[in-house]
């Protein structure tokens, strides 16, 4: 005989856990399932241990979608503020660290006993290492049975509302699979195609030789890839090109994809030469450029991108075309990305549960009454920075509030 609950939750992170806070405030019986052995596994992991938990500047502009409009309900109806005096009530002490992204001064463990607290608060049963053998759809809505099944290897459990919040592909380390998307395609939806987002690329043959004993050298750029631009740091690695502003450009660029990045971010590099070109003239063109560049990156850039052998010349010895085109090259540097890093180290993963098939106010299904879908399995990611947890929060919250 199957337990039965008036809401059951597949995924026990960011976006599960306040979905069934905000359920079992409502005095819902919640049950929440995670496989893990235990519960808010990438909370945990997040920011570096810090847990980067929101982003006070949170638009919908700053998410990738499908339908860029859906997120804006949830978005608005729970915001920052919202979670943030969760925090505060918690007695969470935490410091904005840059761009609006707000982290715990101590430990992200501090949010997850938060979330715990709240959930325990709320009357919700959590369940950890409890797999989910099937889910089937009940008798059409029998009030006693539920209309779906869910069997485990804790017992069978039915409820009339079921919430997929089982996250995406990224980090399989962490316990990701690709459970939420097949359990959409069982009840008829539409996964688009997903792939790894916020995620180092990778260079191949001459582009990688070319950089690989560089690894460690950061500077400051602008990574621009179809028409989206983020000014941050460029970290190069033994395989490719991370850091913030790479991650963040990674998620619009696919391979083939033109990328360019600007090394002198905030200056007018033609303008930069001809200043140093009269003030300096004597000056090697690759000693001024270490002046504003890492010194190795800028001897391997004029080695290879720029100049070459004249890389020794003074700086005056460079007429007005030539200036144009290292200027134009140090602009727009093209560098050729081969790949990404993969699921592996991807902080989340791009498409997902077709939004137009679902209630963008309540997460529900149009297709099945009752089954919703939350966080990062639907086709909504967010921006390096706090904004996917932003999402769990807003679209948990409005599950939970619906359920």
């Amino acid at each position: 005989m199957a337990e039965t609950f008036d809401a059951i939750v597949i995924g026990g992170g960011a976006a599960g856990l306040m979905c069934a806070i905000a359920a079992g405030r409502r005095g819902k019986r919640v049950l929440l399932v995670e496989h893990a052995n235990r519960v808010g596994k990438k909370i945990l992991m997040s920011g570096g241990g810090r847990c980067n938990f929101t982003n006070t500047g949170t638009t919908p502009a700053n998410y990738l979608s499908g339908n860029r409009h859906f997120c804006k309900s949830a978005l608005a109806r729970y915001t920052p503020w919202h979670f943030i005096e969760m925090v505060e009530r918690h007695g969470i002490a935490y410091h904005e660290k840059e761009l609006g992204q707000l982290f715990c001064d101590e430990s992200s463990k501090q949010i997850v006993k938060m979330l715990l607290d709240e959930c325990a608060a709320a009357g919700v049963r959590i369940e950890t290492s409890c797999s989910i053998e099937r889910v089937q759809p009940g008798d059409g809505g029998a009030a006693l049975s539920g209309n779906f099944h869910v069997h485990t290897t804790h017992g069978a459990f039915s409820a009339p509302a079921l919430v997929v919040a089982s996250g995406g592909l990224s980090i399989p380390a962490m316990g990701a699979t690709g459970f939420g998307y097949e359990l959409a395609r069982q009840f008829g939806h539409t996964v688009l195609p997903t792939r790894a987002g916020l995620v180092p690329l990778t260079l191949s043959g001459k582009h990688q030789e070319r950089l690989a004993d560089l690894s460690g050298v950061a500077l400051p750029v602008t990574a621009s890839c179809n028409g989206a631009s983020f000014s941050n740091f460029m970290l190069v690695t033994h395989r490719g090109i991370s850091g913030p502003s790479i991650l963040q450009v990674s998620s619009y660029w696919q391979p083939g994809d033109e990328l360019r990045i600007d090394l002198l971010p905030g200056l007018d590099a033609l303008e930069t030469l001809q200043a140093l070109q009269r003030e300096r003239p004597a000056a090697e063109l690759k000693t001024v450029l270490g002046e504003l560049l890492p010194k190795r990156f800028a001897q391997r850039l004029c080695e290879v991108w720029l100049t070459g052998p004249l890389s020794n010349r003074p700086i005056k010895q460079f007429n007005a075309p030539q200036l144009r085109e290292i200027a134009e090259t140090l602009q727009h540097w093209p560098l050729v990305a081969s790949g990404t890093e993969g699921y592996r180290t991807a902080e989340v993963t791009l498409g997902g549960v077709d939004t137009d098939e679902l209630s963008s106010t309540t997460m529900q299904s149009k297709r099945v009454p009752g089954l919703f879908f939350i966080g990062e399995v639907v086709d909504v990611t967010g921006w390096l920075g706090g904004y996917n947890f932003q999402w769990a929060w807003a679209s948990g919250h409005a599950a939970g509030n619906a359920v």
